[in-house]
């Protein structure tokens, strides 16, 4: 067009959908043709940009379409040149199969690609009909076969035994999805143009007149069938996978209305199976391996939690959204003797199968090193050197963070391995972060000793131990996930009111708000816990001298306490233990020394004294075997017994079941 919308050249489909020969269409003015496209010219010359409307145009048939119409400034040789209209006018309803290279471009170019993508096999079902309908049938279905669905069900010995992944109809008809429910399972029986598609794994065209409709209906009885394929044309297209034969097929079905399926149809219909073949195949793998990750990883998480009586603890797990592989987050709380726990969150990097693997390794090793009850900065050293020599032959490493709550004293000790910081909230005070001495994650580390932190805690604060896909995603910084957290925590942040002793499950809610909708979410693992020491009345501990005398005090002493709690059935193993471990302390350690009994789960007998010496017992035929009798005494008296380190020696300890 030049300046004042004369046609100066135009293209064959401008003439076929605007009507008129060309000599109607040559210099004829725009706005004769298309109504309205007079404001948008002037606003193209006048500006030189681009400049889209959707305006009527009346075809030569008569109808009137809402068209797209793009005027693009056009400078050039010829000085009349002013712009190019580009009118993009719908496909008639009843043109809508005419032409097969539309149907190709639709079926193979534009939305296979992006759809072959998805690795949901759900999805990936209804984006693979959203294509076939509306741009190569009316209405149709995707089944597969059940055994190739649900990894359970194995597969069937005689007609084989389908489910209806998706349905996609365009003519609003509510009978299709009350006809042909998605997700019903389904055999179709013999000599009928299902099962020889399925036999063969070829194409079936099947024109459907009212009397083979009617049959159909019957054979299923479901009346509406009749109805709903009475002179269609339908096309079954089998799903052939490369390994597994015949996977399933899509039911292809055109109304009478429209073009009858053809020969050219089939070979379309049938590259598009083939492609879909493939997407679908890689969404079973990918489905099957998730599935195996996620109950692994399942089964290896702990089923119950342990602490102490005045320790409430509380988890959550959520895996990550299905867009993202099964991750390798864990949690632990394990009750230690002497009214201890130690709580424990931790992050494989990576997902899948192998590190849900590398996650039940690690839970192992943490339940080891608790039972022998190192420190934690010493534990998380331990552990690194585990991922070091499990990444000699693969690359593996980790974030930890372990923290052991003594509930006597009320003393946190906290270390960290590349992990996000512990939260702490203290009774209507704020939440602060732990400020832990950073270390490397498990698995990288350089060999430097881990540090951790002890600090006391006042009694109602909490614990929150978390992963690193609670506060971070694709379209948020970890900071702001940081600081929505410590909102949640903290006395503000708790809706404007005090906060008083909220339920640890209210809590965890409140952490996982705004996240369950990610659609790229990460596995997030949290543990919270609310600490209070035990009551007062349920330990006692006494300094005792280096000396003889010690033996017969402590003796007396426990005397009287298991007394006063009236566990005089308990007097005499107790005694004899405690005079066993206290004249072990005074013969190899020196000092003054300290005996503590505790009365939480069982009754724990401690003795600490300043020495780091680990006894032991020795072996029968040891020429000093007579200097290890008394820890042959408490290991056959004791439920359990143990040494542990403290920060001025060691504690050695035996407990006993409570009767």
């Amino acid at each position: 067009m030049d300046s004042s919308g004369k046609v100066l050249q135009f293209d064959r489909n401008a003439a076929a959908v605007l009507g008129g020969d060309a000599g109607e269409l040559l210099g004829a003015q725009v706005d004769e043709l298309i109504v309205g496209a007079r404001e948008p010219l002037t606003e193209v010359v006048r500006h030189g940009r681009e400049r889209t409307a959707v305006l009527p145009v009346e075809t030569r048939h008569g109808g009137v379409h809402d068209a797209v119409v793009t005027l693009h400034p056009m400078n050039g040789g010829d000085p009349d040149l002013a712009a190019l209209a580009v009118v993009r006018v719908p496909v008639p309803l009843a043109d809508r199969f005419l032409d097969p290279a539309v149907i190709r471009r639709a079926l193979l170019d534009d939305a296979l690609p992006r759809i072959g993508a998805t690795l949901d096999l759900d999805l990936l079902a209804r984006g693979l009909m959203e294509v076939l309908v509306p741009h190569f049938c009316n209405s149709g279905g995707l089944l597969l076969l059940e055994s190739l669905v649900d990894a359970d069900e194995p597969p069937a010995g005689g007609s084989p035994v389908l489910r209806r992944m998706a349905i996609r109809f365009d003519d609003a008809d509510p009978a299709w999805d009350a006809t042909f429910p998605t997700g019903e399972t389904l055999s179709y029986p013999e000599r009928t143009p299902f099962a020889t598609c399925l036999r063969t794994g070829e194409p079936v065209l099947a024109p459907m007149d009212g009397d083979q409709a009617a049959r159909l209906a019957a054979a299923w009885r479901r009346p509406p069938v009749a109805d709903l394929l009475k002179g269609a044309s339908m096309l079954l297209l089998p799903i052939v996978g490369a390994d597994r034969g015949v996977l399933g097929m899509f039911v292809c079905v055109r109304d009478p209305a429209h073009r009858p399926f053809d020969a050219y149809d089939v070979e379309l219909g049938t590259g598009f199976a083939a492609r879909a073949a493939i997407f679908i195949e890689s969404a079973r793998r990918y489905g099957r391996e998730r599935a195996t990750a996620l109950t692994l990883q399942r089964s290896l998480l702990p089923t119950g939690l342990s602490a102490p009586s005045s320790v409430e603890v509380h988890h959550r797990y959520l895996p990550g959204s299905r867009l993202i592989e099964v991750g390798g987050d864990w949690y632990e709380a394990i009750a230690l003797p002497g009214a201890r726990v130690a709580l424990v969150v931790g992050d494989v990097a990576g997902h899948g199968v192998r590190a849900a693997v590398t996650m039940g390794r690690l839970r192992t090793a943490i339940h080891t090193l608790a039972g022998l009850e190192l420190p934690p900065a010493e534990a998380l050293e331990r552990l690194d050197s585990l991922m070091r020599s499990l990444g000699e032959r693969e690359p593996h490493f980790a974030t930890c963070a372990y923290v052991v709550y003594d509930a006597v004293i009320g003393r946190c000790e906290v270390a960290s391995a590349g992990h996000l910081p512990p939260l702490l909230a203290p009774p209507g005070g704020e939440a602060v972060f732990v400020d832990v001495p950073p270390a490397p994650p498990l698995g990288i580390g350089d060999g430097r000793p881990v540090v951790s932190r002890a600090f006391t805690v006042e009694d109602d604060t909490l614990l929150f131990l978390y992963t690193d896909g609670l506060v971070e995603n694709r379209a948020r910084d970890i900071d702001d996930g940081l600081d929505r957290l410590r909102a949640t925590f903290d006395r503000t942040g708790d809706v404007g009111r005090p906060r008083g002793p909220r339920p640890l499950e209210e809590l965890c809610q409140a952490t996982l708000d705004g996240v369950f909708d990610d659609q790229h979410r990460d596995d997030i693992a949290m543990l919270v816990a609310r600490l209070r020491r035990i009551p007062a009345d349920d330990h006692v501990s006494w300094e005792l001298p280096a000396d003889a005398a010690a033996v017969r005090r402590a003796r007396g002493l426990i005397r009287q306490r298991l007394a006063d709690w009236k566990l005089d059935d308990l007097a005499d193993s107790t005694v004899l233990m405690a005079s066993e471990l206290v004249t072990n302390a005074i013969r190899h350690a020196g000092g003054r020394l300290t005996l503590r009994l505790v009365r939480e789960g069982g009754l724990v007998c401690e003795v600490f004294d300043s020495s780091d010496g680990r006894p032991r017992i020795r072996s029968a035929d040891d020429s000093f075997a007579e200097s290890g009798r008394g820890l042959h005494v408490v290991s056959r008296l004791a439920t359990r017994w143990g040494v542990r380190r403290t920060g001025g020696g060691k504690a050695v300890w035996c407990e006993q079941e409570l009767p």
